[in-house]
């Protein structure tokens, strides 16, 4: 399961290829990348179509299986991540069950952060059980803990680098270093700090885990998901599961979220500047008990982040209310949510709007309230996903709650 990326350097900058890359214009010379809507291809000649459904040449056959629009967003998702191939999906957890079932197989064991997104958990934990996939999950930020429960029937590492909603930074060339060593791969969900910020590929993870329903569309419009790979993994180990599956991405989905790639950098970098001076302010405030944001120096992994993440924090900051135990902690939250007036109330993240939601009761509401405990997640924790408006007006809504307790 071994797979090299050895994919050099593009001659423009990513700024440049979120604008340029893949834009095939049509007969018409359009220069806004077109939206092909057909869920079938007419064939040249019926022994064209038989070497195009046996692979044996490129050309497109079923919309489960390919089309014009959704291939130009996956070759500029790649290019951005610096990867070979990208394949996408209807969702981020579409992308995720199309990684697992491309490369895990019953009796087979994944090594996992217990710091993921609430959803990964419990497909990875439960639903995979199911199948007789094996499955340990472990703190995200103790390397030991992952050499000790690598298995010989390891196949997969996972981890989510900034985490949902603590933001945990694992390192990335690290854990590669543990995955190869036991000849599995190492799989990121970039979801948090996007190509933008962070190319997990090029510290040697194998896999890179998108949800383009978050930062990547950046406006809350659509759902998509992708996974960016070597052209070997996606060709052999994550197309067949899409086309026997159909976790397709709908055409305007992907042109949507196509269009979001181009101010991408753009946004990431002016809502991560505004979620730091929430950050710093929240830290001050009398009523918050811990800030958590990788760009500050008092968070655990600071200087990791930085040095991955291109020196910067991202646009997600969580913190917990001061409170004497869970009960009030959870009223607390519960209150400073209910004061807001500008900000919205939404477990989604990545808009040009700030959201802001109370994760143990939403995103990680399923779990045990021992998964709960082991990912950190307490009744007092508010996650702000920052949006595009001034800061001042995201500090002052924040406040009317929690200045009244």
């Amino acid at each position: 399961m071994d797979s090299k990326n050895t994919v050099p350097e593009p001659a423009w900058h990513r700024d440049t290829l979120a604008v340029r890359e893949a834009v095939a214009a049509s007969q018409y010379g359009e220069n806004s990348e077109a939206l092909y809507l057909t869920s079938g291809y007419v064939q040249p000649s019926a022994a064209a179509a038989a070497r195009r459904f046996s692979g044996e040449e490129e050309g497109f056959t079923y919309g489960r299986y390919g089309n014009p629009t959704v291939s130009s967003f996956e070759r500029r998702l790649a290019a951005l991540e610096g990867a070979e191939a990208a394949l996408s999906t209807a969702s981020g957890m579409g992308a995720i069950l199309m990684l697992c079932m491309g490369l895990l197989k019953a009796g087979d064991h994944v090594l996992c952060s217990r710091s993921m997104f609430g959803s990964t958990i419990k497909l990875i934990g439960s639903d995979l059980a199911k199948f007789g996939v094996e499955s340990t999950f472990v703190a995200q930020t103790d390397l030991q803990a992952w050499r000790d429960a690598v298995r010989g029937n390891t196949r997969l590492l996972l981890a989510e680098t900034p985490t949902n909603p603590l933001t945990e930074v694992c390192d990335i060339r690290a854990l590669a270093e543990i995955a190869h060593q036991a000849g599995a791969l190492l799989a990121v969900d970039n979801c948090f700090a996007t190509p933008a910020l962070q190319r997990p590929m090029s510290l040697g993870a194998d896999v890179v885990i998108h949800s383009g329903t978050k930062y990547l569309d950046g406006q809350g419009r659509v759902m998509a998901g992708a996974l960016c790979a070597s052209q070997q993994l996606v060709t052999e180990k994550f197309l067949p599961v899409l086309k026997s599956a159909g976790m397709t991405l709908a055409p305007f989905n992907a042109w949507v979220v196509l269009k979001g790639l181009e101010t991408l950098d753009i946004r990431m970098r002016a809502q991560s500047a505004r979620a730091l001076a929430l950050a710093e302010w929240l830290e001050q405030h009398a009523s918050v008990q811990r800030v958590f944001y990788p760009g500050l120096p008092s968070h655990p992994q600071h200087a990791l982040a930085m040095q991955q993440q291109s020196g910067c924090g991202g646009a997600v900051v969580a913190f917990e209310v001061r409170a004497s135990d869970a009960d009030q902690a959870r009223a607390r939250a519960f209150h400073v949510l209910d004061s807001m007036q500008l900000l919205s109330l939404s477990t989604n993240l990545g808009d040009t709007k700030t959201l802001v939601a109370h994760p143990a009761s939403t995103s990680h509401g399923r779990l045990t309230e021992a998964q709960r405990q082991d990912a950190g997640i307490g009744q007092g924790l508010i996650r702000v996903a920052v949006g595009l408006e001034h800061i001042d007006d995201i500090c002052a809504d924040l406040a009317r709650g929690l200045t009244s307790f």
